[in-house]
């Protein structure tokens, strides 16, 4: 934002706020908003200049009670100050007022003819929250990703028609990950290692395309990659707004400590940087030996998972025996396909044919034992608050069968190698890509 635009905003936001003060109450906080008197600053300084849509945000408390406001990925979008306190001169402009903004340049001609006004954040009181006593026939039935029993029949394995050499290096099997990423067909987190993870995106590959791409054709695959966005490793500079979070401590295992907290938000700017570019944590760290992740300007090494891919999903398969979950269009030809976790012979999931209820981004989780698992030594109802570390991430699509649903998971690293409580777990990037394909009604067709 220009020096001169920028000033202009601040002299129409301050004259604005005694009208909007003196407005009843309904005509300046039609949705729930906290009164103008409040702005939403970013972390570059500048005024937020638009209203942002609540299911696009998350509310949290800075450490000085501030509200704030982040997307899904943990990036603060912008803090809710005082209109005073961003607007110094507010007090000299009342005492003299021939001389408070002397030295600001005029207003451009038309800077604000779309009537924008600075957004605010929503009140927790305007959130629709249900009865505890009562919980939702829809309600998240997951919980924590659990180790297979040792009575658990071993998943399905799968060979590409082209087998991986051992001998390709990290970089270069980091490459063939984000490939595949890019394309729709997930290998869960890029770690720059083999598994069957990257052997099933490989078959699925060849199942969407009709095409059998060889791995260890580095050459092929560095130009499939140029072509599809550039090379896998990129440089990037670590914002003000990825140092500051916000994020906790630590996520406690207990769920009773888990509803104590404000949000399940990420725990570290690594683990945000790891979810926000499809990563492995530890491996984010190994490309970046040495950093100090919490410093603004920063330049690290990321992998560039490209756009997220898009298209009208019309079926859902979830594979239980292979622990892989494939999206359809409406012509039956496959759109993506992601590493799930899918059941466990405790808590199996449903089988035949289910629809897709609703889908929730960033969804909150009501913890119900005599509903859900048995957390502990947890005998009551508990709220807890939504985030990426939330025990279903940071989507919910609720299916026709109560209590199960396809969700996302605090714990990437462990998608496609561990059992669920019954539901379809995956990324929460993956299940993020999914759910904004996917409306409700699409069919959700469980196999073995």
């Amino acid at each position: 934002m220009s020096d001169m635009k920028k000033a202009g905003l601040l002299l129409a936001s301050v004259a604005l706020i005694p009208a909007l003060l003196a407005m009843p109450a309904h005509a300046r906080d039609p949705y729930g908003y906290r009164p103008s008197s409040t702005i939403l600053v970013t972390p570059e300084g500048d005024i937020l200049g638009y209203t942002p849509e609540q299911n696009e945000v998350v509310i949290s408390r800075d450490r000085m009670g501030r509200r704030v406001l982040f997307d899904h990925y943990g990036n603060l979008i912008a803090t809710e100050v005082p209109a005073e306190s961003y607007f110094p001169r507010g007090a000299q402009q009342r005492d003299h007022p021939e001389t408070a903004y002397d030295n600001y340049p005029p207003q451009p001609r038309g800077w604000n003819d779309d009537q924008v006004v600075t957004g605010t954040i929503p009140d927790a009181n305007t959130i629709d929250r249900q009865p505890l006593d009562e919980p939702a026939q829809d309600m998240p039935y997951g919980g924590p990703d659990m180790a297979p029993p040792t009575e658990q029949a071993a998943p399905r394995t799968v060979t590409p028609d082209i087998p991986v050499k051992s001998n390709l290096s990290q970089l270069e099997i980091t490459a063939l990950q984000t490939f595949l990423d890019r394309e729709g067909i997930s290998p869960g987190v890029i770690d720059g290692k083999m598994g069957q993870n990257v052997n099933k995106a490989l078959v699925a590959y060849q199942q969407m395309t009709g095409e059998t791409l060889d791995p260890n054709n580095a050459d092929d695959i560095l130009e499939r990659l140029r072509l599809s966005g550039g090379l896998a490793i990129i440089s990037y500079t670590i914002t003000p707004g990825d140092a500051a979070g916000p994020y906790v401590a630590s996520i406690p295992e207990d769920y009773s400590q888990k509803a104590q907290l404000p949000a399940l938000s990420f725990t570290s700017t690594t683990e945000m940087l790891a979810e926000k570019f499809h990563m492995d944590e530890a491996y984010l760290k190994a490309l970046n030996p040495g950093v100090d992740f919490t410093v603004p300007g920063t330049i690290i090494k990321v992998v560039d998972p490209g756009k997220g891919k898009q298209g009208q999903v019309a079926k859902i398969v979830a594979d239980k025996g292979l622990k892989q979950v494939f999206a359809y269009a409406a012509d039956g030809s496959l759109i993506a396909a992601y590493p799930a976790s899918i059941g466990s012979a405790d808590t199996p999931s449903p089988s035949g044919t289910v629809t897709v209820e609703r889908v929730a981004f960033d969804p909150g989780y009501t913890y119900n034992p005599k509903v859900n698992f048995q957390q502990g030594a947890n005998d009551r109802v508990l709220a807890i608050p939504p985030g990426p570390n939330g025990p279903v991430g940071t989507v919910w699509m609720a299916l026709s069968r109560p209590t199960y649903g396809i969700h996302g998971t605090p714990e990437p690293s462990k998608i496609g190698r561990t059992q669920s409580h019954g539901c379809i777990r995956l990324t929460n990037w993956d299940a993020t890509e999914l759910a904004k394909m996917t409306k409700p009604g699409v069919t959700v067709e469980f196999i073995d």
